[in-house]
């Protein structure tokens, strides 16, 4: 899985979402996303970039916070990370 294109793609949604006024209802809206349109395996493979410094600094800011706020949320029922 190209973990970069998962990186582009998602910083697309955060910047959609960091136009909203409500900056927790614009992350909760990051967060949802992605929990209801990416597969288990997207989901998995940025929340492990997420924790990669390199590939972190790639990332939106909201896409960052929107990660790590809801990172259990995200986290496929069967993975462990």
């Amino acid at each position: 899985m190209d973990v970069d294109n998962l990186i582009e793609m998602a910083n697309r949604i955060g910047e959609f979402f960091d136009s909203m006024p409500d900056r927790e209802e614009a992350i909760d809206g990051v967060a949802d996303h992605i929990r209801r349109f990416w597969e288990p395996r997207m989901r998995l493979a940025i929340l492990t970039a997420a924790e990669n410094p390199e590939a972190s600094a790639t990332m939106e800011p909201i896409l960052r916070e929107a990660l790590h706020k809801h990172r259990e949320s995200l986290m496929p029922k069967t993975a462990t990370v």
